[in-house]
């Protein structure tokens, strides 16, 4: 398996624009800790999001990201745990031929992914990975 600490998809020729369209299920962690997602762990800490997808699969985001990146499906007011609906935003993704290994942030979580998996850029040095049948489900080509 091959492990990248970084990769940066604004210069790979294989790499394109893709929007998500999902409504997700929310908590907010009372404490730190750790949960398992398809892809890897997932350290999170005091109030942080737990999101649970469309698929069933279980990751967590930062507070600060989460805020940035969804909003509540009415009637749900912002900070309740409920469905969230993400908001619009391109990422950089590219569909990986091989098994692989990637950090999410500089020193954070490794996320492990097979043949035919995504790997997704948010931002350089923010990476995450989607599975063939997950991308197919939750992404559209927004060039």
């Amino acid at each position: 398996m091959r492990r990248f600490e970084s990769l940066d998809l604004r210069v790979d020729p294989a790499a394109a624009r893709y929007c998500k369209q999902e409504i997700v299920t929310v908590r907010f962690a009372e404490h730190a800790g750790e949960l398992m997602s398809g892809v890897g762990p997932n350290r999170y800490g005091a109030g942080d999001a737990l999101i649970t997808g469309s698929d069933g699969d279980t990751w967590s985001v930062t507070r600060d990201r989460f805020d940035a990146a969804y909003a509540p499906v009415t009637p749900l007011e912002r900070g309740q745990p409920g469905r969230y609906q993400n908001l619009p935003r391109p990422v950089l993704a590219r569909q990986m031929r091989d098994a692989f290994a990637i950090r999410r942030t500089a020193g954070g979580d490794w996320l492990e992914g097979g043949p035919g998996d995504w790997l997704l850029q948010y931002a350089p040095g923010d990476h995450g990975l989607a599975s063939a049948a997950r991308f197919a489900a939750v992404y559209r080509r927004s060039d």
